[in-house]
């Protein structure tokens, strides 16, 4: 593998090992990479995917919804009663 493509922390001399492991977990649970090593450990159903994404959707989406304009705001408000029709 080139050296860029590998997830490592060097250990700072000196360093407990332990703050080292911690220090690899934190980055690697921010990439996501560990959430997605569990998820993969086990077959994923079509339908479980579809519910995972589902449950997962609001807390992607967050950030999107928090900063809408008027306009947009309106477009939503739109498709949401278009929906119940």
């Amino acid at each position: 593998m080139t050296e860029k493509s590998m997830r490592g922390v060097s250990v700072k001399k000196g360093e407990p090992v332990d703050r080292a492991l911690k220090r690899l977990k934190t980055k690697l649970d921010t990439e996501g990479i560990l959430e997605e090593m569990r998820r993969r450990r086990a077959f994923e159903s079509p339908t479980q995917r579809r519910l995972r994404k589902q449950r997962t959707a609001p807390k992607r989406h967050k950030v999107r919804w928090r900063y809408m304009s008027a306009s947009q705001d309106a477009k939503a408000d739109e498709a949401e009663a278009a929906k119940k029709s």
